[in-house]
């Protein structure tokens, strides 16, 4: 990570000194940059003199000594409190009072770091993402001793740069280990719960989500030592907040030494092995009578896929919010609750409930979940429908919220959340999480575009159902819906 920071810093034109307790690995840093530089001139991606000065502008250094003329230095070590506070405090006493003291650090706090300096106005968080030179975005973290000039420098410099900074308060996690906590933990609570197979969740939150990656397979790239390790923090930070209770797989797998791609084996087996398949709904027919309600993304998005491959349907109004009907059987978008609660609540015994989709239009695949006594033949009636929209379908035991509507409504949750307690404003979170963990929106807009209530209305359909303190309502959320604001804004 210092490398890749070194990178960004040099390729801006400033000089650079690499240092480093371990002998010769400044050295071999500044040779593997200077070979990224001329690699990127060989392929026309950098201008062959800025590469050139890029390279000279890396220097290493032998000692702490060396960096005393220094405006800015960035840490970039372990994980550890006790030696990142006794590194400061060697960088205090060697560099000028108005040098910036910064920490890469992505889960320790900033406050707790400066309170062993002199001057602890002097230290801030300026967190990068992996692999820093492609990553965009950069926290800039605030402790409590930090001086608003030096945040606001940081902010200036990332931008100088080429990065997106956003600004947060020293909390755990910062935003986007904080924001993300909720992607990893719902899809760890349905797999618990037996709702689907890995491989079935992960495809679910890509074709219909249109996340890059599922949850498993993305933890098993970053490693569950480091994953588990992470959310751990977190939980332990805010006092055993149950929205970051840590999984029981997750630590068996840490346990077993099935740590991801690194390891071979995680969720899945990355030793040359075949993935399991996705589980989809066999091939139903498109059935006779199709009927479609109401003014839902869905519906709309439905309508124009069963025209486009040919296959007739009606429109009709109908007294609650259900998306179609295919005889007895009725398919509603989820709320939050069960298709079993939905079922018991309007006595129609074939219901069937659909998962978020970001865009339906899009979407190659959705989850479908049938109260239980839901008959086979409307079971595929309904599934039919969608596959002859195009769809895959995949059926999932029958749970509140589905999977990608209850991750999105947590992840909006936690933001909202992040927000009402001042940690960043609702576009970093939004930016945050759009740039530093590549989700396709960002939770607040995306809770906007979803509509607040319907977001508020799953979250509280969710908290009556498990009873737990795990998806209790954001004050951020439940003033959104009061005031008619948007959340994004």
């Amino acid at each position: 990570m210092g490398s890749g920071i070194a990178h960004i810093a040099a390729r801006a034109g400033h000089p650079v000194f690499l240092y480093d307790s371990r002998s010769g690995a400044a050295a071999d840093a500044v040779a593997s940059q200077r070979a990224s530089f001329a690699t990127l001139a060989q392929k026309g991606k950098l201008d062959a003199d800025t590469a050139h000065a890029a390279s000279a502008a890396l220097q290493a250094v032998d000692t702490l000594d060396d960096l005393a003329g220094a405006g800015l230095v960035i840490e970039a070590i372990i994980e550890d409190l006790t030696v990142k506070q006794e590194l400061f405090r060697r960088l205090e006493a060697v560099t000028a009072p108005d040098c910036i003291l910064a920490s890469n650090t992505s889960s320790l706090s900033i406050t707790a770091i400066a309170s062993a300096l002199d001057a602890p106005q002097r230290l801030a968080g300026l967190h990068f993402f992996n692999p820093a030179p492609l990553m965009a975005l950069v926290e800039v973290v605030s402790g409590l001793a930090t001086a608003p000039a030096v945040v606001d420098t940081l902010m200036a410099t990332a931008q100088g740069w080429g990065k997106t900074p956003v600004r947060t308060g020293s909390t755990p996690g910062f935003i986007v280990n904080r924001v993300a906590r909720p992607y990893y933990a719902e899809a760890l609570r349905l797999l618990d719960e037996q709702v689907s197979d890995t491989a079935t969740l992960d495809a679910l939150y890509r074709d219909a989500g249109g996340f890059r990656m599922g949850p498993f397979e993305l933890m098993d790239l970053i490693g569950h030592d480091v994953n588990f390790a992470v959310t751990s923090s977190v939980w332990r930070a805010f006092f055993h907040d149950p929205r970051f209770t840590p999984s029981l797989i997750q630590q068996e797998l840490v346990a077993a030494g099935f740590l991801g791609r690194k390891s071979g084996r995680g969720f899945y087996d990355h030793r040359g092995g075949e993935r399991p398949d996705v589980q989809v709904a066999p091939h139903c027919p498109a059935p006779d009578g199709i009927v479609l309600h109401g003014d839902h993304p869905a519906t709309a998005a439905l309508t124009a896929r069963l025209q486009a491959h040919g296959v007739a349907c009606q429109h009709q109004p109908a007294d609650d919010d259900r998306l179609a009907t295919v005889g007895s059987a009725v398919l509603y978008p989820t709320d939050g609750r069960s298709a079993a609660q939905r079922a018991a609540s309007s006595g129609i015994t074939d219901t069937a409930v659909l998962d978020l989709a970001l865009d339906y239009q899009q979407a190659s695949r959705l989850a479908m979940a049938c109260a239980p006594h839901c008959t086979p033949a409307a079971r595929h009636a309904l599934t039919g429908l969608l596959q002859a929209a195009g769809i895959a379908v995949s059926w999932l035991v029958d749970s509140p919220a589905l999977a990608v509507m209850r991750t999105v409504a947590m992840l909006a949750n936690e933001a909202g959340d992040a927000v009402h307690h001042g940690v960043c404003s609702a576009a970093a979170a939004d930016t945050a999480m759009r740039l530093g963990a590549n989700y396709p929106c960002g939770p607040l807009a995306w809770a906007d575009r979803i509509g607040v209530a319907t977001v508020v209305q799953v979250l509280d359909h969710l908290a009556a159902y498990y009873g737990e303190d795990r998806y209790r309502l954001s004050p951020y959320l439940r003033s959104c819906l009061l005031s008619g604001r948007p959340c994004h804004a």
